[in-house]
């Protein structure tokens, strides 16, 4: 199967799971530049797009949706963000208080346990296999391996990220069912987050056990 054609296939299966503003962003946001990093720098380093969403959905710190240009997602040890970034709109045309919210969203999101880099436009455009062989280089951290080195910490980092994306509240059967864990478990890492300052648990009145949990370590815009 040529580019052209996995191409097509690949957007249209992500626009038939997207709804509303999700899918109206991947209709107008998959533009040039990132059909450019697609061809020229995906496509030659994978010759697939296997695990890769097009202008992945995430939070901020403040709890706004942002759209990233790409999302690599492997399992629960490889979250990668990938930002195609012009000259003009991301330099130029930058005010201030854009470039804090930028940096504090890549901050934010690196907390959470998401990879995030950068290509620069031009170099996806004239340099695309320096692109290919950064890439290359990222993934080799992770694709080598089969597996997260550390467990606890990075199911851990997913029930964090995972309560941001609940509105900060969370249960023992969010993390079941996402995790496909048994409840036990799943427990045992929601106490250890409490134990960290991260969550606290939350025990309506007349109830003989803890029901949810509620994120507690602030982050504020």
């Amino acid at each position: 199967m040529n580019f052209e054609q996995a191409h097509e296939n690949w957007i249209y299966e992500h626009l038939k799971k997207r709804k509303g503003e999700r899918r109206g962003r991947l209709e107008r946001g998959h533009g040039h530049s990132d059909q450019l990093f697609a061809r020229n720098v995906w496509w030659r380093l994978k010759g697939n797009f296997n695990n890769l969403h097009p202008e992945y959905e995430v939070l901020d710190w403040r709890g706004r949706p942002y759209f990233a240009d790409f999302a690599y997602i492997l399992g629960y040890y490889l979250r990668l963000l990938i930002e195609i970034k012009d000259f003009g709109s991301h330099v130029r045309e930058k005010d201030r208080q854009g470039h804090c919210n930028e940096c504090n969203r890549e901050t934010f999101l690196t907390g959470l346990g998401y990879t995030v880099i950068s290509f620069a436009y031009d170099d996806v455009k004239e340099r695309p296999e320096l692109c290919a062989n950064m890439l290359r280089l990222v993934l080799s951290r992770f694709e080598s391996n089969a597996g997260p080195a550390d467990r606890a910490k990075v199911f851990e980092q997913e029930i964090i990220r995972l309560s941001f994306t609940l509105s900060g509240e969370i249960r023992p059967l969010d993390v079941t069912r996402h995790l496909k864990i048994n409840t036990r478990t799943a427990v045992r890492y929601l106490q250890s987050l409490c134990l960290q300052g991260w969550l606290a648990p939350v025990k309506p009145d007349g109830a003989q056990r803890v029901l949810r949990y509620r994120l507690v370590r602030g982050i504020v815009d």
